[in-house]
């Protein structure tokens, strides 16, 4: 599940920065005053944003962008003094005072960054252990030599019993052995 989590010293400005962000169509998870517990929020999370404040009640923004989980990306509102102490870091920054505007558009760009990312995650195969991709192979191999498959037909052969049971390869492939051994 994606997030939203505003973590800032006065907690609120979190509370003001959340309801700007649900009145645009944003869910927040949460608002907090310090890093920890804004690291708590984000372990029930797949990826997100956290909207952080410069100094916060426990660390600086630096300590909290090095403890994010994989998957999260951060959005620094500072004084404009601050941000130039943040380029190159690959944290998104807004100085202060703040426009609605701005915040709106950033997050906005930030939403279609994490899903276009996510999406890329998900068309990626899944590599598979050493022993589970043995245990395919050996499948493959008896049908082979069975019932004189090639090694793509066994393969496509494994995979619709996948399909068909609901089951992964791995699963199929178990029971192929269990069955012809």
């Amino acid at each position: 599940m994606t997030g939203i989590v505003v973590v800032l010293p006065k907690i609120e400005e979190g509370k003001a920065i959340r309801g700007l962000l649900v009145r645009n169509g944003y869910e927040v998870q949460g608002v907090c005053s310090s890093g920890a517990q804004a690291l708590g929020m984000m372990d029930n999370l797949d990826d997100g944003i956290v909207i952080s404040g410069y100094k916060l009640t426990d660390m600086m923004y630096e300590e909290l962008y090095d403890c994010l989980p994989e998957h999260f990306e951060m959005l620094l509102l500072a004084s404009n003094h601050l941000l130039p102490d943040c380029e190159g870091s690959g944290i998104m920054t807004l100085g202060m005072p703040l426009k609605v505007h701005d915040l709106v558009n950033t997050v906005e760009l930030m939403s279609n960054t994490i899903a276009y990312k996510r999406r890329k995650r998900r068309a990626q195969p899944k590599e598979r252990k050493p022993e589970e991709q043995a245990l395919i192979n050996e499948a493959k191999a008896l049908l082979m030599n069975r019932n004189n498959m090639t090694e793509e037909e066994a393969h496509r052969y494994i995979q619709k019993c996948s399909m068909d049971s609901s089951t992964n390869l791995v699963e199929t492939s178990q029971m192929v052995l269990a069955m012809m051994r």
